[in-house]
């Protein structure tokens, strides 16, 4: 047996997870490629109309899987909680999404589902999805914690080595972005290379700790119902002070990223933000102007501070 994994969507915040546990249960995967021209061209073709950009993208993710594998892995997240522990529509209906889309194809789908309001677990998925794939309960339980514990150790290295990058005397740039849209090849990773050229350093808000982000969130919106969104609100109360920069950057037409960074514009009034919509469209000359124009005002005013001081 093999599993389909699709590079979109929650693989980039729970890879190490996924990929630990098949490996430990001895499970054959496979994962799709970085997203690419002809992925987004597949996400296009098949998914709906009214559809952000990144599920356009785990669409064709999805369909780039099809016969390449016996069971695609389709995550879906509800609620971590409570009603005020959601997550965007996008997810929460995922599963469902994709069997209709693919109704035709009798598509076989490896199901996963966290909703903590109806006691569904993430533990309680894992042990599911094992039993499902013909393993003892035993056998599963050793392979999630042996994933969680890898997961866990992966988080640390990667917020340690983003901490050591907040000592450079180079400008430092807050990239507030959601994981499966800054990470992605084809439409975010473009902003972290031009940044680099540019001899800036990206500060990712996605690479934080989550409880701590959570309840900084807290202290700048009481009501603020998206769970991922609050991590990245969180990530710019902990960041702000050690970055020069902040850049907003989310797939088109995100309702949620929206709402967000409207609120984060008017709240965070101390470092200059610019607010990047990524639309799928070739070429990166556009946003080469706009992320040239953004690190130049940096650098005009941090020279015009610095004259005030020492004047």
């Amino acid at each position: 047996m093999k599993i389909g994994i699709p590079r979109a969507f929650l693989y980039y915040k729970y890879h190490v997870l996924w990929e630990t546990f098949f490996e430990e249960l001895g499970i054959d995967y496979i994962v799709s490629p970085e997203t690419n021209k002809d992925i987004i061209k597949r996400g296009e073709a098949h998914a709906m109309d009214e559809s952000c950009l990144s599920s356009k993208i785990f669409t064709g993710h999805v369909d780039y899987l099809i016969d390449k594998c016996d069971y695609i892995f389709i995550p879906r997240v509800a609620t971590f909680g409570s009603h005020k522990e959601t997550v965007c529509s996008k997810f929460q209906a995922i599963y469902d999404v994709i069997n209709n889309i693919y109704r035709e194809k009798n598509l076989k789908i490896l199901y996963y589902s966290i909703d903590i309001l109806n006691k569904d677990t993430e533990l309680k998925a894992f042990l599911k999805m094992g039993k499902f794939l013909g393993k003892k309960k035993v056998q599963v339980l050793k392979a999630y914690y042996i994933a969680k514990q890898a997961e866990k150790t992966a988080k640390m290295i990667e917020i340690n080595n983003q901490n050591n990058l907040l000592n450079s005397d180079k400008l430092k740039i807050l990239v507030v972005s959601h994981p499966y849209n800054i990470y992605d090849e084809y439409i975010g990773k473009p902003i972290l290379d031009i940044l680099k050229e540019l001899d800036c350093i990206p500060i990712l808000g996605c690479v934080v700790d989550e409880k701590k982000a959570r309840e900084k969130a807290k202290a700048i919106s009481q009501t603020l119902p998206w769970t991922f969104n609050k991590d990245l609100v969180g990530s710019i109360a902990i960041y702000q002070d050690q970055v020069d920069g902040i850049i907003l950057a989310s797939s088109f037409p995100c309702g949620p990223d929206s709402l967000v960074n409207e609120m984060i514009i008017r709240r965070f009034k101390d470092k200059p933000i610019i607010n990047l919509v990524l639309d799928g469209q070739e070429g990166t000359a556009g946003l080469e102007t706009r992320l040239e124009s953004f690190v130049d005002i940096i650098k005009i005013q941090k020279d015009e501070h610095k004259e005030a001081t020492n004047g």
